[in-house]
């Protein structure tokens, strides 16, 4: 790479370049061990009880290593080939993790699922994905019986919260974890295994598949621009290199010593390689809890582990600085977190920082880019504002909004706005099986099309000012506004519908739908989202519903998304007015 002026603005000890790294994801994990094969890896934290009690399992990095080759000996057992996908949806539990690595191990694709999908989205990441192996918790069985038959899949591999704890705690979160829904019993049949004994009665010796660089190592999907979420293939050199980076950000941290609060999900991209990637391929202790909105658990945490590493979206922040009993709790142990999914407003990382005495700074990524592609310097100068700076091996570009007459995207002059677009060992190999859209994000030269508009300053910090499609960016998750059309559209009582991402003070934005009802029907804002509840995950049901008669459109016809939104700030902007 030539000289950038970000170069300048690096902080001390942060190199513009690093060696690329060839090796497979899963030797991070097998070098850890052999480093710290003693330390704990994973700590899962449900609960503290009087009297200092904790209800809580963990694993040494030597037993989580042992543990995820019995899961890849187990997956080859069943049939499970290099290249093969398997899904996995699970909140943040240890066998979360176990199945992530055994599933490398064994030389096949993970299929990050979020655990929150219905039916209907399930059937489409299954089906599209062509996963013929599934892990899940036994609550979430009813869901994937409801659209198997429609799907590739074959084995089932059932866990649940409490399998994942040691008599007596197993047995004292049961009955609250029946009540839940999440645990249920699930019939035996073909094709259904149980987790724990899978890795039981596997050998502890996989065979080992011969995995390449370039090989897919994990297909998130991502909403993309525009339709149904597609597969963003990321390969092992993509999230090898991606976690080297963050180690290289992260100039402060020491090596086997650090802990990182894994509460952010570990299916969300942000959160698998910010902290399960990062603290595992560092020897941190990764402390993780499923319930990253139990904010009370979160202070406790933070407080009694001394958590000196806490990633997150800037709605986990606001909901830690807003606690009514924030002020009780120890945070001095925060030494740095780092924000990303959504703009982090200035004042929620001034007063958090105030608490903490920590940094907290904000970054910039896509799930294409693995997904960090800016941050601003940990303990460094950091823009408020900024989504900061390219990380070492990153290059980042403002281009303009249209190619020129040669059909290429020209860069444009500091403080311009235009297209984002970045080139990097993090940025994906394409879309699983949709070439004609790979081509439209990553140019033959590497180059990812973020979609997004922004600028840069003179010394190489960016800015994020609007986003060239239509994506809303709800409490860090993306949401594609015609998935969500198309579901309203199902709903007998619709005529048009339109949804749009409107200012939120907690969720950065919300989900808004405008709909406008058939002559002659009626419906309440509850019922248009109890139909979208039954058919969407939770953070993409509209948590706002205003009908109308009719819907701002151009000239062919087409609804114009961006004067609803224009509409919500001038609402806003009235009503902020004195």
């Amino acid at each position: 790479m030539t000289t950038q002026p970000w170069f300048v603005h690096y902080e001390k000890g942060v190199p513009p370049s690093l060696p690329i790294i060839d090796a497979p994801l899963h030797q991070l994990l097998t070098d850890s061990a052999q480093r710290y094969p003693a330390n704990v890896a994973v700590r899962f934290l449900l609960k503290y009880l009087p009297l200092g009690i904790k209800i809580q399992s963990t694993l040494t990095y030597r037993q989580l290593d042992e543990a995820t080759d019995r899961f890849a000996a187990a997956l080859q057992k069943l049939g499970v080939r290099k290249g093969d996908r398997v899904s996995i949806m699970l909140p943040n539990v240890p066998q979360q993790v176990i199945s992530y690595f055994g599933i490398l191990k064994a030389g096949a694709i993970v299929v990050n699922t979020n655990p929150t999908y219905t039916p209907r989205e399930m059937q489409h990441q299954l089906g599209d994905s062509g996963a013929e192996t599934i892990v899940l918790l036994s609550g979430l069985y009813d869901r994937l019986a409801q659209i198997r038959e429609r799907t590739s899949v074959k084995h089932v591999i059932v866990t649940d919260i409490p399998g994942s704890l040691g008599w007596p705690f197993n047995r004292l979160v049961e009955k609250q974890v029946r009540a839940s829904g999440i645990m249920r019993d699930v019939p035996p049949g073909p094709g259904i295994y149980d987790f724990y004994t899978l890795l039981k009665e596997a050998s502890s010796k996989p065979s080992r598949a011969p995995v390449g660089a370039d090989d897919v190592a994990l297909l998130q999907y991502s909403g993309g621009t525009t339709g149904y979420p597609k597969g963003a293939m990321l390969t092992h050199r993509n999230l090898v290199n991606n976690t080297a980076q963050m180690q290289a950000w992260f100039v402060t941290a020491e090596a086997g010593k650090e802990k990182v609060l894994g509460a952010l999900p570990f299916f969300h991209v942000y959160g698998m390689t910010v902290a399960m990637l990062f603290a595992l391929s560092t020897g941190a202790e990764l402390i993780i809890t499923p319930d990253p909105r139990n904010i009370n658990l979160v202070l406790d945490i933070i407080q009694n582990e001394r958590v000196s590493l806490y990633p997150g979206v800037p709605a986990m922040y606001v909901a830690i600085i807003n606690h009514p009993k924030v002020g009780d709790y120890n945070l001095h142990s925060v030494k740095a977190c780092l924000s990303g999914g959504a703009a982090l407003p200035v004042e929620v990382a001034e007063k958090f920082m105030q608490l903490t005495g920590g940094r907290l700074v904000e970054g910039y990524g896509m799930t294409e880019a693995s997904p960090v592609i800016t941050a601003n310097p940990i303990n460094g100068d950091m823009r408020v504002g900024s989504v900061g700076l390219p990380l070492p091996n990153t290059e980042v570009q403002i281009v303009g909004l249209e190619p020129d007459a040669t059909g290429r995207y020209q860069p444009l002059p500091v403080d311009e706005e235009g297209e984002l677009r970045a080139r990097g060992p993090q940025v994906m190999k394409g879309y699983w099986n949709r070439a004609d859209e790979s081509a439209q994000t990553v140019t033959t030269d590497g180059w990812l099309h973020t979609g997004d508009i922004a600028k840069m300053d003179e010394d190489g910090y960016f800015y994020i000012v609007d986003r060239k499609k239509d994506l809303i960016i709800a409490s860090g998750y993306n949401v594609v506004p015609r998935e969500v059309e198309e579901v309203l559209f199902m709903h007998p009582a619709v005529m048009e519908a339109a949804v749009a991402g409107v200012p939120d003070p907690r969720r950065g934005e919300t989900v808004k739908a405008y709909v406008v009802l058939k002559e002659g029907q009626s419906a309440t804002e509850e019922e248009i989202r109890s139909f979208c509840k039954e058919n969407l995950a939770p953070y993409k049901v509209p948590t706002l519903v205003e009908f109308r008669k009719d819907l701002p459109k151009s000239q062919v016809g087409k609804v114009l998304r961006r004067l609803l939104v224009e509409e919500e700030k001038a609402k806003l902007a009235q009503s902020a007015t004195p």
